[in-house]
């Protein structure tokens, strides 16, 4: 009886994350996303055409990510054109959604290996444009940003689903009671461990430059800031609210990659997978609560895995906003989570940044190095999504086994 294939990571690889508007505002996506392919592979000695398929997380898809960016950008890295490509759109979680679409096509045979990931450059998302309903309207219209956020919105939504998303984490503070105090100081510590991490060279071997630009460490990270330094920031979203834009994930351009295939597949890549998907798990609730849905993502995710959260020796929560972060960590810690302080020990999205479609490429590429750094066996990376959803994966690390 022939055993299930199981998915494996076997190389990973991103850019620096950049600001909005910063050292990446000229690099398109379709480009971005190319680099982080081509790189994947000179990581290993994988003939490209032996690729079964390619799959990137994608939330715009509004301009030059030309709708099935997956495709453009195989072809822009010189895969073969016999290789074929699809691009997801689950919008935060997107590259997270690609490696679970990626290692289920794997389990069942459908594929070998899988070239996955995500991209987005927020500066060049572009403004949209509605087409009129009948012909030479006498009214002016408006341009719609595509950056970020609910656009060109169904009347018939009810309007506590459609809130921005600032204001719905300022709906799950009041709920949580989550003080502004906890918040700026979650967002310090995002930039100190990040700014510490690069600084030992921990994301050296996961980053690479892009062509062009100058760029070597992710723009966004302020190592000398304070909670006293950011408790002097207005509220972003309502007056009296606690969100800020020191607080919450700027807006980002960058792209990640990660490269998936069976344990069969190590002699044609080239060398042993770094981590095992052991389970997955997909929540949904009401869209205005979609900061809280990876408490129960990582639930279902470590439910199929086969363990409890006191096994988990690393967790990468997608930083969002701190108080939804935070809210996440606060119902792990009654669930069985040991410590709070294993949670994106290398810093998070606060610090890093947040470009939507390749958040989630970044968390498991993060999840899978600290791992072995540190020599856990089980760890997770989860994501919150707007409208309401949550992705978790679970990786373990057969070496510390």
């Amino acid at each position: 009886m022939t055993s299930t294939p199981q998915a494996h990571l076997y190389a990973t690889v991103r850019t620096p994350f950049g600001r909005f508007g910063g050292a990446l505002a000229k690099s398109r996506p379709d480009d971005l996303a190319a680099t982080v392919l081509r790189q994947a592979l000179a990581r290993t000695r994988l003939d490209p055409g032996e690729v079964d398929e390619v799959v990137l997380g994608n939330a715009n898809g509004a301009g030059e990510d030309n709708r099935n960016v997956a495709r453009m950008a195989t072809l822009l890295a010189g895969l073969p054109t016999s290789v074929p490509a699809t691009t997801v759109n689950r919008l935060c979680g997107s590259s997270l959604d690609a490696a679970i679409i990626a290692s289920r096509a794997i389990e069942t045979g459908d594929a070998d290996i899988v070239l996955t990931g995500g991209v987005e450059s927020m500066t060049r998302a572009p403004w949209v444009l509605p087409k009129p309903e009948r012909a030479y309207p006498a009214a002016n219209t408006e341009l719609v940003s595509t950056t970020l956020g609910w656009r060109l919105v169904n009347p018939r939504m009810p309007a506590e689903w459609t809130v921005s998303l600032g204001e719905a984490n300022e709906q799950l503070q009041q709920l949580h009671h989550v003080s502004r105090e906890r918040q700026d100081a979650f967002a310090a510590r995002s930039h100190h461990l990040a700014h510490t991490a690069w600084e030992s060279g921990f994301h050296d071997d996961l980053v690479v430059p892009v062509d062009g630009t100058d760029l070597a460490r992710d723009e966004g990270i302020r190592p000398d800031t304070t909670p006293e330094t950011l408790a002097g920031l207005k509220p972003s979203f309502r007056p009296d609210g606690t969100i800020t834009a020191g607080n919450a994930s700027p807006l980002s351009d960058g792209a990640s990659a990660v490269l998936l295939g069976t344990a069969a597949a190590a002699d044609r890549i080239g060398h042993d997978p770094l981590a095992r998907i052991a389970g997955r798990g997909t929540h949904a609730l009401d869209p205005q609560h979609f900061g809280y849905a990876p408490v129960e993502a990582a639930q279902k995710a470590l439910d199929r895995a086969g363990i409890t959260w006191s096994d988990i020796g690393v967790v990468e929560l997608n930083e969002a906003f701190a108080v939804q972060s935070l809210i996440c960590i606060d119902a792990w810690l009654a669930r069985g989570l040991a410590d709070p302080d294993i949670v994106n020990t290398r810093g998070g999205a606060i610090a890093l940044g947040h470009p939507l479609g390749a958040s989630g490429g970044r968390i498991l590429a993060t999840l899978a190095a600290a791992m072995r750094a540190d020599h856990h066996r089980w760890g997770l990376a989860t994501i919150c999504i707007g409208v309401g959803q949550g992705l978790a994966v679970v990786l373990e690390n057969e070496e510390a086994s």
